[in-house]
């Protein structure tokens, strides 16, 4: 087995309306340096979205959770920040913005299965 290692994640929301402080959780980013993994699940609940804000465009929002999923994933189709060093996409990942989706904040916990635990915490956080 392998030793249990420090890794870091966040939360990826969606919020559709700043302005009423409404968000859902769409994905999960993780990042182990020292087992040099760093991955994105997501998911978009397109019944949520709708009931949040009727007029939020599923197509748009769905493509922009692709895109940060071939970023984590270093896929070439995530442009420039796709090709930097692990720890520069993550970070590029979880910086605050002021697009519809956004990143919480930034935990931690130690794994021996990064993969593993990035199921684990998008069953937890993003499923329902």
């Amino acid at each position: 087995m392998t030793k249990r290692q420090p890794f870091q994640y966040a939360a990826l929301r969606i919020i559709p309306r700043v302005e009423r402080g409404e968000a859902v959780n769409a994905g999960v980013v993780l990042f182990c340096r020292p087992l040099r993994f760093l991955g994105a699940r997501t998911h978009l609940d397109e019944p949520l979205l709708a009931a949040l804000s009727p007029g939020c465009d599923a197509g748009e929002v769905r493509q922009l959770l692709t895109t940060i999923e071939h970023i984590a994933h270093g896929d070439p189709q995530g442009g420039a920040i796709a090709q930097l060093p692990a720890s520069e996409r993550f970070h590029w990942l979880v910086a605050p913005a002021s697009t519809i989706v956004q990143a919480g904040p930034v935990h931690t916990g130690l794994t021996s299965e990064p993969e593993a635990e990035l199921d684990r915490l998008f069953g937890k956080l993003v499923e329902r």
